[in-house]
């Protein structure tokens, strides 16, 4: 089973999370690798998901279009003079597919962010056709941008398997311990963990299909 893992904005812990996820699965005895399809400013995210990865695949099979600005994949392009290419960021995926069990696919920023002038991230999550994974920063104000998010995937058709909810401070706030029970009220996706400030380790939640 491969998943695509969305944030509700950039610093949500989406290349966290999705480390996370796949050292549960390797750890479970399952093939499983991670894949950026597009980075941009810096390769730290493909970095770490090929050292979570047990480096099984090489820098290039993660990050098969990487950009030097860091921006959005569009305005980095114009600003680079450079074409974002999408169809490499596709066909990466279909072949680690083919070798791997489980390929646990990590978007740039957030669910909409554009990637040419005419496709926007979400567009190259439909194209693979795997059940999405939101990561949201757990702080006041994830509300809005998580319920519009998930109301989003649905609208287009694709299957939201759930949300993981990662806490980045050791302070807890009213807002970050009440979130968790008013998405369950309003979204029709469950709540697959929430993972606390520095977690080293987290177990595949029982909630995703293998």
């Amino acid at each position: 089973m491969h998943y695509f893992i969305t944030g509700t904005d950039t610093d949500a812990g989406k290349t966290y999370v999705t480390s996370l996820l796949i050292e549960a699965l390797r750890r479970e005895g399952h093939a499983a690798v991670g894949y950026k399809p597009l980075a941009c400013g810096d390769r730290m995210d493909a970095h770490a998901l090929r050292q979570a990865s047990g480096e099984a695949v090489t820098l290039e099979e993660v990050n098969p279009v990487y950009l030097k600005v860091p921006a959005s994949p569009f305005a980095a392009g114009l600003l680079e003079n450079k074409k974002v290419d999408v169809e490499a960021a596709r066909q990466g995926f279909f072949s680690l597919a083919a070798r791997f069990s489980h390929v646990l696919v990590e978007g740039a920023g957030g669910w909409e962010v554009p990637l040419t002038d005419k496709l926007s991230m979400a567009d190259l999550a439909g194209d693979l056709s795997i059940p999405i994974i939101v990561v949201v920063n757990n702080k006041l104000g994830c509300l809005n941008h998580t319920i519009l998010t998930v109301k989003n995937i649905q609208a287009r058709g694709l299957t939201c398997a759930g949300i993981i909810l990662n806490n980045t401070h050791d302070e807890r706030d009213l807002a970050s311990i009440s979130n968790r029970m008013v998405m369950q009220q309003f979204l029709d996706v469950p709540v697959l963990a929430e993972i606390m400030h520095g977690e080293s380790q987290m177990d595949w939640p029982a909630d995703l299909s293998l």
